[in-house]
């Protein structure tokens, strides 16, 4: 079994979180790559811009340069150079035969193990899972404070930035023209694995992941709006595909499958509960017509 995992290194501000983030997550990537070696067939690879090229470390493998973003397909009153995950992930399926691709956020931090335990979860026949991180608080800033990262219990969240899945599924995804770095982008690649995922599951109390700082919702400026309305288009074409049974918390009581999906920003509870009258009404109907058959 083959893993890719990509993510876009770019040339951060340094007055950006990720001039602090990105370092120690390439790092945290290093070193579970080493970790993995001899155990799970592991390969990096960055999707990013030219003007970037120089700031890839050694141990990350390259696919063919992005030439597009987000200023191609909208305007923006403030100009940000965005790239769209479709093509992220459209240059790693080219660049890679491996068997599941990972796409994790430039601030996902890994643990060690992060491969080892992917693989196991790979091993028990999920197809596709997202993998939630633990928030850890903001006084890390240094590559060398990994350990002490490493030891961090943190805490819960709820949205998603940490995707896997088997190759064959990306040709399906419906991704529209949503930009990386903003909302719905977890949302989106999201929905679009709770559709074509045949075994599909969300882990969200696993310590495999971090993220430096407590935040849970992001803001909401001009290239939110871009992405929320991008996703409302993408959902009507995903529409023929979603089966509201393969959603996380499907298994759980009604009465928990609604606060659990209350409390997470990246489900949308009112959606869900026409999703799951639609289904309601689909069995009553094939009752109904069974009865008169």
């Amino acid at each position: 079994m083959k893993i890719a995992h990509v993510i876009n290194i770019f040339t951060p501000d340094y007055q950006s979180d990720l001039y602090i983030a990105q370092p120690i997550t390439l790092e945290s990537m290093h070193v579970a790559h080493d970790f993995a070696s001899g155990k799970v067939d592991v390969t990096l690879y960055s999707a990013n811009f030219k003007e970037d090229d120089n700031i890839i470390p050694d141990y990350f493998n390259k696919t063919n340069r992005l030439e597009r973003s987000v200023l191609d397909v909208y305007k923006f009153e403030k100009q940000k150079k965005l790239p769209l995950i479709k093509d992220i992930l459209t240059s790693l399926y080219n660049a890679s035969d491996a068997d599941y691709f990972i796409y994790t956020n430039n601030d996902i931090i890994l643990q060690p193990f992060f491969y080892v335990g992917v693989k196991q979860i790979i091993d028990k026949g999920y197809d596709a899972f997202i993998i939630n991180r633990r928030r850890i608080h903001s006084g890390f800033s240094n590559v060398d404070e990994l350990p002490q990262i490493y030891a961090e219990t943190g805490k819960k969240h709820p949205g998603f930035d940490c995707f896997v899945f088997k190759r064959d599924i990306f040709p399906k995804m419906q991704l529209g023209n949503i930009c990386i770095g903003v909302p719905f982008i977890g949302v989106t690649l999201a929905h679009n694995l709770f559709c074509f995922a045949r075994q599909f599951k969300l882990f969200d109390n696993l310590h495999l992941t971090a993220h430096i700082g407590m935040e849970i919702m992001g803001l909401r400026n001009e290239y939110y709006w871009h992405n929320r309305n991008e996703f409302n288009k993408i959902i009507i074409t995903l529409k023929p595909y979603i089966d509201i049974r393969k959603f996380p918390y499907a298994e759980e009581s009604l009465f928990k499958r609604y606060i659990n999906w209350g409390l997470n920003p990246s489900l949308f509870v009112f959606m869900n509960m026409r999703l799951e009258l639609a289904n309601v009404m689909k069995a009553v109907r094939r009752r109904f017509n069974r009865f008169f058959v």
